[in-house]
């Protein structure tokens, strides 16, 4: 139950949306603990509180959301190939060397938080297996759980969950099919309804391809107060993280990587070729996942705003200060909570999004998201995440690739270099649209790879 009502939070946050129980029945229990965790991090990095974050809904207020591009640009992107020592990095030698490694430890220090040099041993499971036509092509789907060694804290149990579906065709021609990893829930949380434009399913396997996804709420809870369990708690035997120890994205990210080892070692499918993918909190994760990880060679990157894609500096939408809040604070390491608190602010980060982003380098990237107005994917900052990309395409270049044209593509263009592309629906919250253009600009990179 607890599982499913953190889930259920972590949907409605992600739509951006007040939540309805929150308002008739007061803070839950996981949002209290959640906030004492916070505060005690706060102590320890000698902080009182942080600045409040933008609020949708009220204009008037001191604290609104941006949504004027005429104000969104205070402070210019930092160049992701100059380093702290201010010299530009002119060779992808001195970019392996040098350079890429200072953005993994600005990206740690201050950003996501370092992972522990020693992780638990995953021996993977099949749980069950059957199969199906129910996404309109003959599959068998297994389920899959992988156990995490809890030798050193017993009382912490952690299962990754994932769900792997791939063609009975491919099975029977004995064919290894490229994946796509989705870190997404198995099932809708209850009383969720289904996006009906994210049935991605259909489409993948109807290309011959395979897809796993993976509930990345089976490594680490979506919550602060979650962050004595989980992987999380597991590697501190319990006790509360400290100020340089790995945020949420990272453990989830992380857990991808694991499927990834269960991928490389499974009948039928070419590990060589795998993409993922993740919208909203989870598309930041799939950032994260990416940067970590060069077994992905393609990622859809969907409305991940701050976080994830989204510049920190631009003022648009979600601020630092509402990453920083007690609703998402957990996504980052506890040194994040610095830039949302006086004297410091976003323009101190050594690092920002397009520096993560290019990380990934030199393997392919699809950046989504949906319209910026109205009703739509304002809140994640769909033109920022344009001007990150596009930024960091310096890297994509200098790697002997082709960077996305840095103007701005009108949107349901498709701006596509063939290492980088971006494309903004017509649409809200939701990555259903961009599925078949990222299914095609995943099928070119493997054909490269």
């Amino acid at each position: 139950m607890r599982r499913a009502y953190a889930l259920l939070l972590a949907a409605i946050a992600a739509l951006s949306a007040p939540s309805l129980l929150a308002q008739t029945r007061g803070p839950s229990p996981i949002q209290v603990a959640s906030e004492e965790e916070r505060q005690r991090e706060l102590s320890a990095l000698g902080l009182k509180d942080t600045r409040p974050g933008a609020k949708n809904g009220d204009p008037a207020s001191p604290f609104a959301t941006n949504y004027d591009e005429a104000k969104a640009n205070p402070f210019p992107l930092p160049d992701p190939l100059t380093g702290p020592d201010g010299k530009r990095t002119a060779s992808a030698k001195d970019w392996w060397r040098v350079r890429r490694p200072q953005i993994v430890k600005a990206m740690e220090d201050d950003l996501y938080g370092h992972r522990p040099a020693a992780l638990p041993k995953v021996t993977w499971t099949l749980a069950s297996e059957r199969q199906t036509d129910e996404y309109g092509v003959a599959a068998l789907e297994k389920t899959l759980v992988g156990n995490l060694d809890n030798s050193a804290a017993p009382d912490i149990e952690v299962h990754i969950k994932a769900v792997l579906v791939t063609p009975v065709e491919a099975i029977q021609a004995g064919r290894k099919t490229p994946v796509v990893l989705a870190i997404n829930w198995i099932d809708p949380p209850p009383g969720f309804p289904k996006d009906p434009n994210a049935d991605y399913r259909t489409l993948i396997l109807k290309r011959g391809w395979s897809y796993v996804i993976f509930d990345p709420t089976t490594v680490q809870a979506d919550n602060g107060a979650g962050l004595t369990s989980g992987v999380i708690g597991l590697v501190n035997q319990g006790k509360p993280r400290r100020p340089d120890d790995w945020g949420v994205l990272s453990a989830w990210a992380w857990g991808a990587s694991k499927v990834v080892d269960m991928l490389q070692a499974a009948p039928n499918i070419d590990a060589s070729r795998v993409a993922i993918f993740g919208h909203s909190r989870y598309g930041k994760a799939s950032l994260v996942a990416m940067a970590y990880d060069d077994r992905i060679k393609a990622g859809f990157i969907s409305s991940s705003g701050a976080g994830g894609a989204a510049p920190y500096r631009r003022h648009w939408g979600e601020q630092v200060e509402n990453v920083a809040a007690g609703s998402e604070y957990h996504w980052m390491g506890a040194r994040f909570l610095r830039y949302a608190a006086d004297p410091l602010t976003a323009k101190d980060l050594p690092i920002d999004a397009n520096a993560v982003i290019a990380l990934a380098a030199p393997r392919a990237v699809f950046v989504g998201a949906g319209r910026a107005t109205g009703d739509g994917d304002g809140w994640v900052d769909p033109r920022g995440m344009f001007m990150a990309e596009a930024s960091a395409g310096e890297v994509w270049a200098l790697l002997g690739q082709h960077p996305l044209d840095a103007a701005a593509p009108a949107p349901l263009a498709l701006s596509d270099s063939g290492a980088l592309a971006y494309r903004q629906h017509d649409q809200g919250h939701t990555p259903g649209p961009n599925w078949p253009y990222f299914l095609d600009f995943a099928g070119k990179a493997f054909g490269r790879s």
